[in-house]
């Protein structure tokens, strides 16, 4: 019997958690899911992220100082930050030709703008939103790249947050053993490649348990979901954002079938774990160990590729997020603001939303901090911040989770179309977790 690929699992896990959370709700389940089952997910979840920065570091090392001609690493960098940026200008454009097209915000009534203001705009998590805001609109225009600079760099590999520092960390050592004679390079190489190799044996492992932590984490989202009825009436604006996103995947097949002459399925089908993982966890550093693993062994693009382009794809590039950001600031203007809509605006959420897409990757919370930010920007009047943000938290959990998907997509797709520039998409090499467990 044919053994069952990881992406079905995983799909099954999902479709089950969703019915199971369903379920448990109907029958005031919600405390045995979120103290029984909802903790198999975190201890998941906080197994990719235990193995993130251990990855990065040993494959971006490995990477860098395998090259041997460091002007090699010069133009993936540039080539990298070039395809990001006009891919976050695409999908922002995107967004905005949607959400003015189909215009969801007139869909909204003053009744329904009452009760979400009533229920979210003095809670606590819009004013931690505002002032993650505040903070970075205090910050100077080059604060985000002194950012990215440690002045520690265990204290940065100690903090997922702070995943610039550590590439910044790993490329300025990866280079550095470029420059030292090769005999005095060789331990420290050695060390670092066997590190990779046994993390990616981790992330094996670790994705056994995949289908059953992503059954928790699926259940748990159910069961703490908002009002069905609020929900309901923010039905079109979700839909438009995630009409969006479905484009924007589109986009990057149709890239990739026209400059890689990759079949879009079978490059679906080889990511489709890195991608389930991200809509269930809603984040693309835990993701990104998964999304190395199969890039690499599944479609092929070399570790000096992959080890550079995916962990600054998993910290800059917000494709998902940035549309995201232009649909729900139009779709606030629409209800709040609608003598805002002018066309000046626009282009200024185009500009801003990718500055903060880049300068706000270390911020808790990025995609709330980022709207805010891009409708400060406008000129969107700071009184009706909270009711703003009360307007789209009902969903933003469901759509946060279509937005990481599309994140985890483009950072696949740019990785693949920079290796076959660079002539370093080979074939699938696959590795299973017990391929060197000894048989009796």
């Amino acid at each position: 019997m044919k053994k069952l690929a990881l992406h079905w699992k995983i799909l099954i896990g999902m479709l089950i958690g969703v019915l199971f959370g369903f379920i448990m709700a109907s029958v005031n389940g919600q405390v045995f899911v979120m103290d029984w089952v909802d903790p198999i997910g975190k201890i998941f979840v906080r197994l990719l992220k235990l193995i993130a920065v251990p990855l990065i570091l040993a494959s971006l090392i490995k990477g860098i100082s395998d090259l041997k001609d460091i002007s090699k690493f010069k133009k993936m960098g540039l080539r990298t930050i070039v395809i990001y940026i006009i891919t976050t200008v695409i999908a922002i454009t995107i967004g905005l030709g949607l959400v003015n097209t189909l215009k969801p915000g007139e869909g909204i009534t003053e009744e329904t703008v009452s009760m979400l203001k009533e229920k979210y705009s003095s809670s606590e998590k819009a004013k931690t939103i505002l002032s993650n805001a505040q903070q970075q609109k205090e910050a100077g225009p080059l604060e985000f790249l002194v950012d990215m600079v440690p002045d520690n760099a265990i204290y940065a590999m100690s903090n997922n947050k702070l995943m610039l520092q550590v590439i910044v960390f790993a490329i300025l050592l990866g280079i550095c053993l470029l420059l030292v004679p090769e005999e005095k390079a060789k331990p420290l190489k050695n060390f670092f490649d066997s590190l990779n190799e046994v993390v990616l044996k981790m992330v094996d492992i670790i994705m056994l348990f995949a289908p059953y932590a992503v059954f928790a984490l699926l259940a748990s989202v159910v069961v703490s979901a908002d009002d069905p009825d609020i929900l309901l009436a923010l039905l079109k604006y979700a839909g438009v954002v995630v009409l969006g996103l479905f484009l924007m995947i589109c986009f990057y097949l149709v890239i990739l079938s026209v400059y890689v002459k990759k079949s879009p399925l079978w490059f679906i089908s080889k990511i489709s774990p890195a991608q389930l993982l991200a809509f269930s966890t809603s984040s693309s550093a835990a993701a990104l160990p998964v999304t190395m693993e199969r890039v690499e062994e599944h479609v092929g693009v070399d570790k000096e590729v992959s080890s550079f382009v995916l962990p600054v794809g998993a910290t800059i590039n917000m494709d998902g997020t940035s549309l995201y950001q232009g649909v729900a600031a139009v779709f606030i203007m629409q209800v709040l603001w609608p003598e805002g809509l002018v066309f000046s605006n626009q282009l200024m959420i185009i500009l801003t939303a990718l500055l903060a897409s880049i300068g706000s990757a270390a911020v808790p919370g990025a995609g709330m901090v980022m709207l805010v930010i891009v409708l400060e920007a406008i000129g969107f009047p700071s009184d009706l911040l909270p009711i703003a943000l009360a307007l789209i938290f009902a969903v933003d959990r469901p759509l946060d989770m279509c937005r990481t998907t599309v994140n985890v997509t483009g950072d696949a797709t740019v990785s693949t179309i920079i290796a076959k520039s660079l002539g370093k998409l080979g074939e699938p090499n696959v590795k299973n977790w017990d391929d060197n467990y000894p048989v009796e």
